[in-house]
């Protein structure tokens, strides 16, 4: 089987994953980039209100996607690009959980597909203090200029995904997958009329019928809490799953909600870094960019002690969290 895919990565307008605003895709055969698309859009209605903090990072606003169709206009082009392809995203659980949520807001059917995440496969390729995308990018030899640009993140993702898949001397995704003994995921496909929303949109719809029962915004020192046994029946192509979590500075969510979110999906939260410890979340405005300039906590100053010593842990920002746990 060749080294055929596309590649694929969305911004949201907000903190609801049903939001795109924009999306790009690569398509790669047998290894090789031979086409590009990119789509502006306007989030679903109900979902298209742009929140400060997303604009701030991928630098799209309201006014940017005024004259662009709907998500329900750009999905036809979108499923026509990616054809049968198997879709392959740095942290594939936001972008497929993006489609997924943009069509059910949206009163759509799709696909099912095969997908493949470009992080789960990474700490199985690379030895990195994050795996966050610049860093993978840099190991992989991809250039990442214009980060959260979506159809660069997307060529990013393309170029790690075939350095990947030359490392392990495989000719195909599903052949990286076998290489490494895991099973190729899939996304189940979505009909409107039988199928249960899922878990983030009928979240979503709650709030917006009633914004009152929105949590307020955390504040003040994290009280640690229990730490809830992991789900071991959750999904194990989630880049969480099986991970042992600890959380360090000021998250916007309560610890113990953010403790309870990560063990649903499969991780081990704990209280503090251990020789066990692979997942480190720094909140309080942390970048995955700060391991370079030294600014960390004391657990995090204690995380890459331990990575000088080879213990394999992962750094991640609140805003890498968030989006795994939609």
């Amino acid at each position: 089987m060749p080294l055929d895919f596309t590649a694929i990565d969305f911004e949201t307008a907000n903190g609801f994953r049903g939001s795109p605003c924009s999306v790009g895709l690569v398509k790669v055969r047998d290894g090789l980039v031979v086409d590009e698309a990119y789509w502006l859009m306007r989030p679903p209605a109900g979902h298209d209100h742009f929140d400060p903090r997303n604009m701030q990072i991928h630098g799209i606003t309201s006014a940017d996607v005024a004259a662009a169709p709907r998500f329900a206009g750009i999905y036809p082009q979108l499923e026509d690009f990616i054809g049968t392809d198997t879709v392959v995203a740095h942290n594939a659980a936001f972008d497929v959980g993006v489609i997924r949520s943009a069509l059910e807001v949206s009163g759509l059917p799709g696909p099912a597909f095969d997908y493949a995440c470009t992080v789960v496969l990474s700490r199985r390729s690379y030895s990195l203090p994050s795996y966050s995308l610049p860093f993978v990018a840099e190991a992989a030899g991809v250039a990442l200029v214009n980060h959260h640009d979506a159809v660069e993140d997307a060529r990013a993702c393309a170029g790690i995904m075939v350095d990947i898949a030359r490392r392990h001397g495989a000719g195909s995704v599903a052949g990286v997958f076998g290489a490494l003994g895991l099973a190729v995921p899939r996304q189940h496909g979505y009909d409107p009329a039988v199928d249960e929303l899922s878990k983030p949109t009928r979240a979503a719809l709650l709030r917006a019928q009633n914004p009152e029962a929105a949590p307020p915004a955390f504040s003040g020192w994290p009280d640690e809490g229990a730490n809830p046994e992991a789900n071991l029946s959750a999904d194990p192509a989630h880049p969480l799953f099986g991970q042992t979590v600890v959380f360090t500075g000021n998250l916007g969510l309560p610890r113990g909600t953010a403790k309870a979110r990560a063990a649903e999906l499969g991780a081990q939260p704990a209280s503090n870094v251990t020789r066990k410890t692979t997942v480190l979340v720094v909140g309080g405005g942390f970048a995955a960019a700060d391991l370079r300039s030294g600014r960390v906590t004391s657990k995090a100053r204690r995380v890459l002690d331990l990575q000088q010593r080879g213990q394999g842990i992962e750094v991640l920002s609140e805003g890498e969290f968030m989006q795994m746990i939609a």
